[in-house]
């Protein structure tokens, strides 16, 4: 696992068509979904980061600033199969949380699939919502402070 590297990229970096493909293959096609109808002219205004092996994304996850100067928000957690469950989503969300924090935030949000809940959960957030429905599938907000 130390071959494993995190660090941020924007949508300008050559690999961020990888991220591209890893946020197809892992958020969207599996709900009949796909980035092509969505208008990602957002992801400018983002801070992404991507976990890498060899070369090669694995992982990324995406902060967007709200109209809140306390909070941010996470978004756009993919991790491929394969790499699930070895610490690799825990490496990006702490990347995340620090860079947040040393950026002046106190506080981060996220919309987790209510399967991604206890994911979240093991990682100090707190649910502050009820169920929704987004993209289709069941979501609940989550949040945690990291000041």
């Amino acid at each position: 696992m130390e071959d494993i590297v995190v660090r941020r990229i924007d949508i300008n970096d050559t690999i961020y068509q990888q991220v591209y493909d890893l946020r197809e293959a892992i958020l969207r096609q599996p709900i009949g979904l796909s980035l092509k109808d969505e208008d990602l002219s957002a992801d400018a205004l983002n801070t992404i980061f991507i976990a890498e092996h060899q070369g090669k994304v694995i992982g990324c996850v995406m902060l967007y600033p709200i109209a809140d100067d306390e909070k941010i928000k996470l978004r756009q957690m993919a991790v491929y199969e394969e790499w699930q469950g070895k610490g690799i989503g825990k490496k990006l969300v702490d990347a995340a949380e620090q860079y947040a924090k040393e950026i002046g935030y106190s506080s981060i949000i996220l919309h987790a699939r209510t399967l991604a809940e206890g994911f979240y959960k093991n990682l100090g957030y707190y649910t502050t919502s009820s169920e929704f429905t987004e993209v289709g599938i069941p979501h609940i907000v989550m949040e945690k402070d990291i000041f």
